[in-house]
């Protein structure tokens, strides 16, 4: 989906992380719904100096760096009765230590101290039962858990920053305005029925977990729920909220934000607080502009263009529409461009679009875009079809939000016309549970771009398995889990890389001196900063990219575990492409290879066993 416009929660309302403001966050988190991601941070021979050095306690050294890296591995179990003791490490990581290399005889250690960074150093820690000392991993049963990090002693400096003391960390989790008609109509067709009451109780359980497997430097995270008080557009409340929550709560961050405007990260932003995932995809010089202030998860609305035009040009510019209806199966490729505009900076990108299909010799013969009004949609895609069928056009590319497609696919087949349909820049036009909504006649006919991660059924992988590990217990919000558990996630990674010295600036160190994270099926590739993927800083996550297609007989669950017909099929598998890397070979609708929802996790990526620290 293209870019938008630059009181405590917790009651017994509706979902609003994912019924409401959640889906048109996008990507950024859906992404993360279907595969748990996590981010690496620390622990490789890269390390970086990201924080002023905090030396303070004394451990016992080996001459042999393979001695330390090597001995017997602790069991892994975690100690379900002392939490604490199981320590804390990372599971987004970001390599990011000070300076000062760690003494190798007996002397003091400087924090922050990755298993890595030790066994290079000889240096010898008790890591504790939260990690892994066979692997210099945490104890978790997730195949992407990332290094342990040295747990810490000492004066953690205190209040390094507002939000910040030496015993806490306030976190503000920004909730939608119950009932928001506009986001309201756009989850109307995958309503789920968990409650703020439910997602704070997760989130917060989501939180000890985290704390108890990353290094925090003795300091806890507090957590403040908001809820907005206008709709997902509403840049005055947006703004209001913003001041009640930097005036009046002084958190050192806030977690979520208004769907559809840049104002609320905007205003927090000005005021010195920092934000993860609060706004709509924005163009790279924007954040800029804001750092070290405003974060995301997913991928930038430029950056999945880039992706999506380099998918067209190598795979079906100047070829026959062979994925069309019968009418257009033998004809060359016309392109046509349907694009929601909400903004000048969607309009400009619309237009970037434009200019990067002509540059690759395609130029479109029909650009129709639409307003996101459940009032007018109708007339929109009456109006969009009869230009698309009259420009001759046999291709759509679809850049969007995720319930237009109801409208204009059923528009498509009332005037008999079926033209591929080209998955482009959009918000969750890629799930399955939005999907089935549509024409099945015309998104049989579907393929193209995604930044969704292949499927792995969520009992054994990712978020909803590790809180079952971590609790005995199935989430409250087991429908939106997903949703929300990147936050913590990306947030712990890079304070465990900091250091005791929390500020914004060495938090953004921390998450820019992390190594890319590994390739993978079932994860996708994620980093901040500057990794030679991307001419601009990059402040938003996930760079790398799949291919999918409709197969409207597969039968299966959603990703909130609706079982149902129609499932999105991941090309070879899921695998995954970074910019510039993308196959040249067309394999949409080819079952050979494809993959719907892997029942056990891709070859490799098998999460280890542990026991529950719940029993």
């Amino acid at each position: 989906m293209q870019p938008a416009s630059a009181g405590s929660g917790g009651g017994a309302q509706r979902s609003t992380a994912m019924k409401k403001y959640g889906p048109i966050i996008g990507i950024v988190v859906v992404v993360i719904v279907a595969v748990g991601a996590v981010l690496i941070i620390g622990g490789g021979d890269d390390d970086k100096s990201v924080s002023p050095a905090t030396t303070v306690a004394s451990v016992a050294t080996t001459p042999s760096t393979a001695a330390s890296t090597t001995a017997p591995a602790s069991t892994g179990a975690t100690d379900s009765t002392d939490p604490a003791g199981v320590g804390s490490t990372t599971d987004t990581a970001t390599d990011s230590t000070t300076g000062t290399t760690p003494t190798t005889s007996g002397g003091p250690v400087t924090y922050p101290l990755s298993f890595a960074q030790a066994a290079e150093n000889g240096v010898t820690v008790d890591w504790g039962a939260r990690c892994d000392t066979s692997t210099g991993k945490v104890a978790v049963p997730d195949f992407f858990a990332a290094d342990c990090y040295a747990p810490f002693t000492g004066d953690n400096g205190g209040a390094t920053a507002d939000g910040v003391t030496a015993d806490t960390i306030t976190i503000v989790v920004y909730q939608g305005m119950t009932d928001d008609p506009i986001i309201s109509y756009i989850t109307d067709a995958i309503k789920v029925s968990d409650t703020n009451a439910q997602q704070a109780e997760t989130m917060t359980k989501m939180v000890d977990y985290f704390e108890t497997y990353y290094e925090t430097y003795g300091r806890k995270v507090k957590l403040e729920f908001v809820e907005g008080t206008g709709n997902a557009q509403d840049e005055t409340a947006a703004r209001a909220d913003a001041v009640h929550i930097a005036e009046d709560i002084k958190p050192f961050m806030v977690w979520g934000g208004p769907a559809l405007t840049s104002a609320f990260a905007d205003e927090l932003s000005a005021r010195g607080v920092s934000c993860l995932a609060c706004t709509p995809g924005q163009p790279p010089d924007w954040y800029v502009q804001r750092d070290p202030n405003v974060w995301g998860i997913g991928t930038g609305a430029e950056q999945a263009q880039v992706h999506v035009l380099e998918f067209i040009k190598k795979q079906l510019i100047g070829k026959n529409a062979t994925h069309a209806g019968d009418e257009f199966v033998d004809s060359p490729r016309k392109f046509g461009y349907l694009h929601i505009e909400s903004s000048a900076t969607s309009k400009e990108l619309a237009d970037k679009f434009a200019a990067g299909m002509s540059a690759s010799g395609a130029p479109l013969a029909e650009s129709v875009s639409y307003q996101l009004d459940p009032a007018s949609i109708q007339q929109s895609a009456s109006q969009a079809i009869t230009k698309f069928k009259a420009a001759g056009v046999t291709s759509i590319i679809f850049s969007g939000d995720p319930v237009a497609p109801r409208d204009f696919t059923k528009e498509a087949t009332a005037q008999g016309y079926f033209p591929e349909w080209i998955i482009g820049i959009s918000a969750l036009v890629d799930l399955n549970a939005f999907a089935r909504t549509y024409d099945q006649e015309q998104w049989k006919h579907a393929f193209g771009y995604s930044a969704l991660a292949a499927r792995v059924t969520p009992e054994i992988s990712g978020y909803y398995a590790l809180y079952r590990w971590f609790t005995g217990q199935e989430p409250p919000a087991k429908d939106t889990i997903g949703v929300f558990a990147p936050y913590p996630a990306v947030f712990f990674a890079a304070l465990q890389g900091v250091g005791p010295d929390l500020t914004h600036e060495t938090w953004k160190q921390a998450l820019f001196a992390g190594s890319q994270t590994r390739s993978a099926i079932s994860q996708p590739s994620l980093g901040w900063g500057d990794k030679g993927i991307w001419p601009d800083p990059d402040y938003v996550g996930i760079d790398d990219a799949t291919e999918i297609w409709w197969n409207a007989d597969a039968t299966g669950p959603d990703e909130i575990r609706k079982q149902g017909q129609g499932m999105y099929e991941f090309v070879d598998g899921g695998k995954r492409y970074l910019p510039g890397a993308w196959s040249t070979e067309d394999k949409a609708f080819d079952p050979t290879g494809a993959v719907s929802l892997y029942d056990v996790p891709p070859p490799g990526e098998a999460p280890p066993t542990y026991p529950s620290p719940a029993g």
